[in-house]
């Protein structure tokens, strides 16, 4: 993926994050504000290494405008080792079946981030073959070396691109005692195959049994010492352990022998093998032909090599960008979710709490009430105007709500209203002057004092429950016994007035007689006399007291107002 994609891919990653961090995720202000923070910071520092990455392509890269457009479904395979001689084309190779290319071992790394940073989408269609040719080595040593380096760089560009970049390994001699070019090629789990040009690829039991079986047979014998020479030198060390580097394993082992080819050094590690094992020091039509070289790029195993996606640039950013969406929506999703359960949650509380409180404690019960009223109002509210953005996506279950709240409101039974104290009715209490009522030492009411007595009385009525109580008083002046005496004596003369004329039953009434023993004002000032001379009628409250007859006896509830008043 190019420099530009990337950062492109990051912000958006960074924006949908953002917008899910504001809208959707169950977070506090403070957790939204430090989210957000984190974000930017990490779109940012991504942003940077983006484009530290983008300079990672240290090699002459014009070679990239050889390379087929975009979309490019071929294998591309970068060819490595021992290359005498390559086609005059250029570094890149176009052929029918793919794309090879000519890379050195020491800049494979190199030019795999390259293709990573100019032509992503040719990495999963990637391939690397390694040339492998005896004749051209003298020392095993040096070719140990040399394949030890390829180990390395393929490692890392299998590290850099994140996937198993297939190798080939090739190994190739040349002879003049070989008729034609021939190619063989084995993979894991199947027959050694045979390939030759303008036939299909057989076995090697079938190819031996068609037509030249001894020229083939001697032939198959050459290759053989071949297979048994790679198996020994390089695949021994690109598999042999290692603690520096991990073993490569090749997916295909290809085999190749013709009858021209470079010059080759003398004791290479082709001949030496050869005299080892059989013990003649040189053969006729071992040494190559060198007056012309075949092209050695096995194209016929291009189409069992990994094709890529029929996919522009363009159209894989938008399938990553849609992927990073959906994921979103899934985030999104559950996000809404939770926040639907907890508001589930959080009203169910609320009205159990409310459900759970007597309706005798109104304070607690007025409280949760409360609680239940704001949540009615936030449920209305969503129903009239839409659900917020973090409960909604199709899972927010308001209306449901609403109808247990609602019905929980209306189960409230306010507390009755505060009893009025019951207005306590003090005694009636009429003051009456005695000298106006009767004269001095005598208790017969004086003529003329009747119109008195009903002014004076008006408010003093017999009820059910109330007892008339008349008290007699007297000054000081005289005996104590005799003022006791007329103290009594004046209050039933007034009582009898008051029976006589109201037809007042006497059980509404009481006579008392306190003499001088009450006074309500000094004995020693005439003034204080006077006013201690007086006779008092009172509605005392009392039970089965002027009862009419019939009547059950209770005491009444209600109670008179105290009235002072005197009169002279």
């Amino acid at each position: 993926m190019s420099v530009n994609h990337l950062r492109l891919l990051w912000l958006w990653a960074g924006i949908l994050a953002v917008l899910l961090c504001l809208l959707f995720l169950p977070l506090a202000t403070g957790g939204r504000i430090l989210a957000v923070a984190l974000i930017l910071t990490a779109v940012i520092v991504a942003l940077i290494v983006a484009g530290r990455k983008g300079e990672w392509g240290l090699i002459e890269d014009a070679w990239l405008d050889d390379i087929p457009d975009a979309p490019y479904r071929l294998p591309v395979v970068l060819v490595c080792g021992d290359i005498a001689r390559w086609p005059e084309c250029g570094v890149v190779l176009r052929t029918a079946q793919g794309c090879w290319l000519n890379v050195p071992t020491a800049e494979l790394q190199q030019t795999v981030r390259t293709l990573l940073r100019k032509r992503p989408d040719l990495i999963s269609q990637l391939a690397v073959m390694v040339c492998v040719c005896p004749q051209l080595h003298g020392d095993e040593a040096a070719l140990a070396v040399g394949l030890n380096e390829l180990r390395w760089q393929l490692n890392q560009a299998r590290s850099d691109c994140r996937r198993s970049v297939p190798l080939l390994l090739s190994s190739h001699v040349a002879g003049a005692s070989v008729p034609h070019s021939l190619w063989q090629t084995a993979q894991t789990g199947e027959a050694m195959q045979v390939w030759q040009a303008n036939d299909a690829p057989c076995c090697t039991g079938t190819w031996l049994a068609q037509k030249n079986g001894r020229e083939r047979l001697a032939t198959q014998v050459r290759m053989n010492a071949l297979v048994r020479l790679t198996h020994e030198t390089a695949l021994a060390m690109l598999t042999a352990p290692s603690v520096d580097t991990p073993p490569v394993i090749p997916a295909m082992m290809l085999y190749h022998m013709t009858p021209s080819g470079a010059p080759v050094l003398p004791q290479n590690l082709w001949q030496r093998w050869l005299s080892h094992h059989t013990a003649l020091g040189s053969l006729p039509g071992w040494q190559p032909d060198t007056s012309s070289a075949d092209v050695l790029l096995p194209d016929f195993i291009l189409p069992l090599l990994p094709l890529g996606v029929s996919e522009t640039p363009r159209a894989r950013i938008l399938r990553r960008a849609f992927c990073l969406f959906t994921l979103a929506i899934l985030i999104a999703l559950c996000a809404s979710a939770w926040n639907n359960r907890q508001l589930l949650q959080r009203v169910g509380f609320d009205i159990q709490h409310y459900e759970q409180i007597a309706m005798v404690d109104y304070a607690s019960k007025a409280r949760a009430l409360q609680i239940l009223s704001g949540d009615a109002v936030q449920l209305n509210q969503w129903a009239r105007r839409g659900e917020p953005l973090n409960l909604s996506l199709g899972l927010h279950h308001g209306a449901y709500l609403r109808i247990p709240v609602l019905a929980a409101i209306r189960s409230w039974e306010p507390p009755p209203p505060p009893q009025k104290p019951a207005q306590k009715t003090v005694p009636k209490t009429i003051r009456l002057d005695s000298m106006s009522l009767f004269d001095t030492g005598r208790w017969a009411l004086k003529p003329g004092s009747t119109k008195l007595l009903v002014h004076s009385l008006v408010g003093i009525k017999a009820k059910p429950g109330w007892l008339i109580v008349v008290a007699g008083h007297t000054d000081s002046t005289g005996e104590e016994k005799a003022n006791q005496i007329l103290s009594l004596k004046r209050a039933e003369s007034v009582r009898d007035w008051m029976r006589d004329t109201g037809d007042v039953p006497e059980s509404c009434f009481a006579v008392q007689g306190f003499g001088e023993n009450r006074p309500v004002a000094t004995n020693e000032t005439v003034e204080g006399r006077a006013l201690n001379r007086r006779v008092e009628i009172s509605l005392v409250p009392q039970v089965n007291a002027c009862q009419p007859p019939g009547m059950p006896s209770a005491l009444s509830r209600e109670s008179g107002a105290s009235i002072n008043e005197t009169e002279k």
